[in-house]
């Protein structure tokens, strides 16, 4: 578009979903933005690819050897791009001074320190790593604060919500009129298995999500819930919204995408159909509105839409995760902990599918959960909780004999 600043971007995560679908917009608006870094863990033949099309000034790939293999085809290639490895390098393509927005797309506590770097220098912070407020809520929050960053939300859930705000809220629900936040869920795909089904769940079963095309790891959380229960405690720090004030509604159409109730009655949504490309547009773009490549709803063809309570006897990650919220205290940073050992050790074949709620709860049960006011504090944290958890793995026999095993609680 004629007269406006090029926007500089970094992409932590690019061969994501997330980030392979924020690519995605980016290349449809080459007058708009200008990638200035990529990452990845291992997946090189795909960052390549995005390399040659996006040519940044950086690339990061964590895996050491794969970096070293990866710097190779880059200069094979001809191109420009300069190749580095390691947390620093994420840290420090997080924080370049000529980068204005940063997409934090990383999986998990890994993408924690890249994404308070952002916060920290004062960028624009597209937050789909919900880990780094999950974890470590008070201290990156401090960090946009005292940065200076401008943190929008790319979970489709807590965009919906931030589009559904006034557009001055300022962290105060009772200043804006607003009773609770509704958090929508599809329920996944096992929303009506009969639950005596549910312990001869596969991992590939628990990756067929309905609605929505995801990571594997993010995938099986959207199946258990517990990456709703995340995005709750997400919305806690996001909106200044205690536990009592959000309620999370199974949605099983995936259309509207949340909702803000207000103390006159009045309920607004924000509605589309699932694509993650429009939360991310609409936080690339932020205040103004650009195309995304999304199809547009047709509600006549929708039809129906569904609205149900969520069965906490089918989804405890859920339960866990309010418990873990109203407790404080690092309570959130162990169930993160345990819930990523957990779905690791079920993807690899370790775990039944209902070890994953057992794990975290007996590790809830055993781990002293203590306030983190550092980085290095929640990093211990976290370390113990991961421990706790693969030890409890380690006592648990195949899924086939699932429920037969003495867990670290008794459980």
């Amino acid at each position: 578009m004629p007269g406006k600043a090029l926007q500089r971007l970094t992409v932590l995560g690019s061969t994501g979903s997330i980030g392979v679908s924020t690519l995605d917009v980016v290349s449809r608006h080459p007058e708009r933005f200008r990638v200035a870094a990529l990452t990845a863990y291992s997946r090189i033949d795909l960052l390549l690819e995005q390399c040659k099309r996006f040519t940044p000034d950086y690339a990061v790939v964590m895996d050491a050897t794969a970096a070293r293999v990866f710097e190779q085809r880059v200069v094979e290639a001809g191109l420009q791009t300069r190749v580095l490895c390691g947390m620093e390098a994420l840290e420090k393509v997080a924080s370049l001074p000529d980068v204005d927005t940063v997409m934090a797309a990383i999986v998990g506590i890994a993408g924690l320190r890249p994404t308070l770097a952002a916060a920290a220098s004062g960028k624009k912070v597209l937050l789909a790593n919900k880990e780094s407020l999950v974890t470590a809520g008070t201290l990156f929050m401090n960090a946009v604060r005292e940065g200076g960053a401008r943190l929008l939300p790319i979970d489709s859930e807590h965009n919906a919500v931030f589009q559904s705000l006034p557009g001055d809220f300022n962290g105060d629900l009772d200043a804006s009129g607003v009773r609770r936040i509704l958090l929508t869920a599809s329920g996944g795909p096992f929303r009506t298995t009969p639950l005596d089904q549910l312990r001869n769940v596969t991992p590939d079963q628990a990756c067929a999500h309905p609605n929505w095309v995801m990571g594997r790891k993010i995938s099986v959380d959207s199946a258990t819930m517990m990456n709703k229960g995340l995005e709750v405690i997400e919305a806690h720090w996001l909106f200044s919204a205690p536990a009592e004030r959000i309620e999370v509604v199974i949605h099983p159409e995936s259309i509207v995408h949340s909702m803000v109730e207000y103390v006159d009655g009045s309920v607004l949504a924000q509605l589309g159909n699932p694509d993650m490309r429009t939360p991310i547009a609409h936080a690339l773009a932020y205040p103004e509105r650009i195309a995304n490549g999304v199809s547009f709803l047709d509600l006549t063809a929708t039809g129906t839409l569904r609205f149900e309570r969520p069965d906490m006897l089918r989804f405890p990650c859920l339960a866990l995760a309010f418990e873990a919220l109203k407790a404080g205290n690092g309570a959130a940073t162990v169930i993160n902990a345990a819930n990523e050992v957990a779905v690791a050790r079920f993807l690899a074949g370790d775990l039944g599918f209902m070890d994953i709620p057992r794990l975290i709860e007996a590790v809830l049960a055993v781990t002293q959960a203590t306030a983190t006011h550092t980085l290095a504090e929640v990093l211990a944290l976290d370390h113990a909780a991961r421990e706790r958890a693969q030890q409890w793995a380690a006592q648990t026999k195949h899924p086939a004999f699932a429920g037969t095993h003495s867990g670290l609680a008794g459980s």
